[in-house]
């Protein structure tokens, strides 16, 4: 039997038990991995990389904005902007320090942000200020299935996110207002919105480093190139567990 990689979940505060972050666990459970909850409160005052020693894989989760000062600017005014101070602080030397480790990383929505802003990049803090219509890229706002297809976006050809959902054109879901604007060093778009817009990117020179900004846990029960995703990942997780054995 394969062993079951050890999955380090981020989450806001109560996370673990809300039913919107539970479908982070259900994914990774589906794909072999066990979860492995990381509240804030559990992040509070210890050495990232003592975190990351007890992990084969870290997914961060979704949730409300990145404080734009990590990124050196000030809050826009009307641009919506709504803060976690607690899980910036735990999360972005957390991220930090996988990013430097090499450990299986998924960013998910406010987690490929956090990888973005982590690795010295930075986001728009709001997408009006690219002339998007607001309603497509909060789809939960507009009243949607949060499982349904919002609009297209465009995979680079022989990439990670490539490998695991498919080349071209895939449907996804849809509930950003803040996107990556500026990218780390060493780290590549892998996929954009039909409208321009950064929907996922990756690091090439580590094993799975791979942010994607819509919500694929949103869509397991039905898509089966976001299953392979979170498989993708799970089995990269498990890989670097064998090799540590």
């Amino acid at each position: 039997m394969s062993p079951r990689p050890r999955i380090g979940i981020t989450t806001k505060s109560g996370g673990s038990t809300h039913p919107a972050y539970r479908l982070y666990a259900v994914a990774v459970e589906a794909a072999g991995g066990e979860p492995v909850w990381l509240e804030p409160e559990v992040l509070a005052g210890t050495d990232p990389q003592a975190i990351l020693r007890d992990l084969d894989g870290l997914l961060f989760s979704g949730g409300v904005d990145i404080d734009p000062t990590e990124f050196g600017e000030a809050v826009v005014p009307d641009a919506g902007v709504e803060i976690d101070l607690e899980r910036d602080a735990a999360e972005l030397p957390l991220a930090r320090a996988a990013l430097a480790t090499d450990i299986p990383v998924f960013g998910i929505c406010r987690g490929v942000q956090t990888l973005a802003v982590a690795g010295g990049g930075s986001l728009h803090q709001d997408l009006s200020v690219l002339g998007h219509a607001l309603a497509r890229h909060q789809q939960r706002k507009a009243g949607k299935d949060e499982r349904a297809n919002a609009h297209g976006v465009d995979v680079e050809p022989g990439t990670i996110l490539a490998r695991a959902v498919g080349e071209g054109t895939q449907e996804v879901n849809s509930f950003h207002h803040q996107a990556v604007r500026d990218l780390p060093a060493g780290f590549v778009v892998t996929a954009r919105s039909t409208d321009g817009v950064v929907e996922a990117v990756e690091d090439p020179r580590r094993a799975f480093t791979l942010g994607v900004q819509w919500h694929p846990e949103r869509m397991v029960d039905r898509d089966p190139a976001q299953r392979k995703l979170f498989a993708a990942f799970v089995e990269a997780a498990r890989s670097r567990l064998l090799a540590r054995r």
